[in-house]
């Protein structure tokens, strides 16, 4: 009985062990939430700040605008009425000096008319009379206009200002743009691309533009403001659809957003949505490729003096002490546990460099570009147990399609030992479309989707992107989608394209 109790007690105390996980899981959780929304908050606030203090400016410059406006209109105005007082006041002064100088000669004439009445001899009266007849007719007193050719009036130069201040004062802030809802049923992500649309809750007119913005992230659901990166922008958008294309998808997601403008105002972002951006990203395992290679991150180069001083070392403590070889061992990369990087390094002739992400599920694809000068170089797969000195497609292990630019182009499919030649130009650049669920691995050319070959099988473990190059260097694309025409040509293809059985009657 008491043993039964001492069972039950702990039967209880595992059940509440058990809900009081669920609840310290539940709290961590929405102590996440809360931080998160805390720091929505806060940077929401600097936010307000920081645009009231750029509104203000722009207020500040919008009205300064307007009082330049209106001293250059002073101004102008102001020598307007200068340049009308300086044109009369010249035309008035014309005018009195003429009359000064016609009053003048008219007195003259007057007095000499005067005196030519008290003249006794009639000979000299006449000669007289007649000089002042003559004189009287040229006199520019009676040519004179008596009126003046300019009035004093300037009101035709007075201005209204009644209705610019009604204007004035009635201005206010402008209608800010509605956010705008992005459609998510229209949205597309395809071929590396996204295309983003959205509606305006109700029609606006005065609509100038908008401001898209995205940014990729890992994390599900709303952005978030902590560990995030920035927002890029799309400015001048004139349509309610954008296509952003040519992106590596090295994100699991990507944030987009919003907002209308109008000539003066940006309004309110839209509600951000998550869009799910997935793609295979890999980079190339370094610590076990061979040492006659050269590896960074999605570069391998073949270096002919790269690996031998480290095999003269590696050799002196493998036959140093009991003679048995102690296999090199290095730190396995974080991105898998099923990664290559524990085993020893491809040594001999296998100059090969594998993928550090291994392969379980799903469909994949990537693409390689090889150097013009590249001599020999294979693209394939493996498992990941490939030996240290297999060569890619010489194993049943593997599978691959190998260039080789050693005195002339030969380009094959190999596997298990056995190589098909293919009778199709080489590409610039070879894409690799795996479907491991299926058991199919293809090569297209990436620049037109021809497809060159294919594989079908069944992967019985996970697989890891395998490459060899020997006289060059090789670059490999990764974070891409399966292209749309790869996903076609695939349904087209099936049942028409070569296997590996096809392989086994085929000699080396």
């Amino acid at each position: 009985m008491a043993l039964f109790l001492l069972t039950g007690d702990g039967f209880l105390v595992s059940q509440q062990k058990e809900a009081l996980q669920r609840i310290i899981s539940t709290l961590a959780h929405k102590n996440d939430e809360i931080q998160n929304f805390i720091e929505t908050l806060n940077h929401t606030l600097k936010g307000v700040q920081a645009n009231a203090s750029s509104v203000i400016g722009e207020l500040d410059e919008e009205f300064d605008g307007l009082y330049s406006i209106l001293d250059e209109m002073k101004e102008s105005m102001t020598s307007s009425i200068k340049q009308a007082e300086s044109y009369k006041t010249q035309e008035l002064q014309n005018q009195l000096s003429q009359c000064s100088k016609a009053l003048e000669n008219s007195e003259e004439l007057l007095e000499f008319a005067t005196r030519s009445l008290d003249i006794k001899d009639t000979e000299d009266f006449s000669k007289a009379a007649r000089q002042i007849k003559d004189r009287v007719t040229m006199a520019s007193a009676f040519r004179l206009s008596l009126k003046p050719k300019v009035s004093d009036n300037m009101t035709h130069l007075m201005v209204d200002f009644s209705q610019e201040r009604q204007m004035l004062q009635a201005l206010k802030f402008l209608p800010v743009p509605r956010a705008p809802e992005i459609v998510l049923a229209d949205c597309l992500v395809a071929d590396n691309s996204v295309t983003i649309s959205w509606q305006m809750p109700e029609e606006d007119n005065k609509i100038d533009h908008y401001v898209l913005e995205y940014r990729k992230t890992n994390f599900d659901g709303l952005p978030r403001i902590k560990d995030e990166r920035c927002w890029e922008s799309i400015d001048y958008v004139k349509g309610t659809e954008y296509t952003l294309s040519g992106l590596r998808f090295d994100s699991k997601y990507m944030n987009f957003r919003v907002r209308a403008c109008n000539k003066a105002v940006a309004g309110d972002y839209s509600d951000p949505v998550t869009l799910e951006t997935k793609a295979l990203v890999f980079n190339l395992d370094g610590s076990s490729s061979h040492l006659n290679l050269k590896v960074e991150d999605s570069y391998v180069e073949w270096d002919s003096t790269g690996g031998k001083g480290q095999e003269n070392k590696i050799k002196g403590k493998e036959n140093k002490g009991s003679g048995t070889p102690s296999p090199k061992r290095s730190s396995v990369s974080s991105r898998s546990p099923l990664i290559r990087g524990s085993r020893d390094r491809f040594t001999g002739e296998s100059y090969t460099v594998l993928g550090d992400t291994a392969i379980e599920s799903g469909q994949h694809y990537w693409e390689v570009k090889a150097q013009k000068d590249c001599k020999s170089y294979s693209v394939g797969v493996a498992y990941k147990n490939l030996g240290k000195f297999d060569q890619l497609g010489k194993t049943n292990t593997s599978w691959c399609v190998h260039i080789n630019n050693w005195l002339q182009t030969t380009f094959a499919a190999k596997h298990n030992n056995k190589a098909k030649v293919l009778d199709v130009v080489v590409p610039d650049r070879i894409g690799v479309y795996c479907d491991f669920d299926g058991g199919q691995l293809s090569f297209y050319n990436a620049s037109s989707k021809q497809l060159l070959y294919t594989f079908k099988t069944k992967f019985t473990q996970p697989l890891l992107p395998g490459f060899m190059v020997w006289c060059g260097g090789l670059t490999v694309t990764t974070g891409l989608q399966v292209p749309t025409a790869v996903k076609t040509l695939q349904k087209s293809e099936n049942g028409l394209s070569g296997s590996a059985s096809s392989l086994t009657n085929v000699a080396q």
